[in-house]
């Protein structure tokens, strides 16, 4: 399991009955987790004390139960910092699990020598754009939404990200990388975290099932003739980590060699000292 196991300002405090309890920076928050199928005796006191609650509604959805949470708050992790406020689907923003990903290819940015082109699509709140640009990387960051790139600026204000350092983008990732394919552009690397299903600014749509395998089969085109890594992140249940495995070494060992290495990412929980599952992450390198 590829387990992000350095955290120092967010705790897994414990998981059970379909929830997990969190510690973010000072504020203890309960959320909906459906890995955690078992139940317990939840015998920690901050069961019953948690400042947020998600509370899932039977028609679906759900909301924040807020005790003593802020609108907006932030946690750091090592040099990085990052913004917090609850959102919708249980959400705050970022995935700490994703921490086992930026721990892996910060040394490798920073051995190469060189100011390498990333290219993060999905990117999200910009954990891995934040991480990567911080390691020396100049990095592309695409996201459909405008919201998530306007708090992925922020992250990278917070810490203190060279104004060069990332290139924002507000487009259909699969319209981009059609568009940087036309253009010549190339990249040493390249981060994924596709979502299972969404849409993009113009109403493009994207299933991960149908759509996955042509993306990654045009990404094998924007990487560059010296490249260093490759990464597919998945939440998606019936994607498992050998599945994206799969599509890594389908679309990249033919032209480039390398190799692929796939787990589940993981969060261990302070309770038990067992890690909980996360998502998938498949990482391929040349080297």
């Amino acid at each position: 399991m590829f387990t992000a196991d350095k955290w120092k300002s967010y705790r897994l405090i414990d998981a059970d009955g379909g929830e997990r309890l969190e510690k973010w920076g000072d504020y203890t928050l309960i959320r909906p987790d459906p890995q955690i199928i078992w139940k317990g005796e939840r015998k920690n006191p901050l069961w019953k004390k948690a400042d947020g609650i998600y509370s899932r509604s039977r028609s679906g959805g759900g909301d924040w139960v807020r005790k003593n949470i802020p609108e907006e708050w932030v946690i750091p992790y090592g040099e990085m910092k990052f913004l917090l406020s609850p959102m919708g689907f249980k959400h705050t923003g970022l995935f700490p699990e994703q921490a086992a990903n930026w721990d892996w290819f910060t040394p490798i940015i920073k051995a190469s020598g060189r100011r390498i082109r990333l290219l993060n699509l999905f990117a999200y709140t910009g954990g891995a754009s934040v991480a990567a640009a911080k390691a020396g990387a100049f990095v592309c960051h695409v996201d459909a939404s405008k919201g998530m790139v306007a708090r992925a600026k922020q992250n990278a204000l917070l810490s203190g990200v060279p104004s060069d350092g990332i290139r924002y983008i507000v487009d259909d990732c699969l319209a981009f990388v059609e568009r940087e394919i036309r253009r010549g552009n190339k990249y040493d690397a390249v981060i994924l975290d596709p979502p299972s299903f969404g849409r993009g600014p113009k109403g493009e749509r994207w299933v991960i099932e149908e759509s996955l395998d042509s993306l990654m089969s045009r990404i094998a085109e924007l990487v560059s003739d010296n490249p260093l890594f490759v990464i597919l992140n998945s939440y998606t249940t019936n994607l498992s980590p050998s599945t994206c495995g799969y599509i890594l070494h389908k679309s990249l060992y033919p032209r480039f060699g390398g190799s692929v290495s796939s787990d589940e990412l993981g969060l261990p929980v302070e309770e038990s000292g067992i890690a909980l599952p996360c998502g998938a992450a498949s990482r391929w390198t040349k080297f």
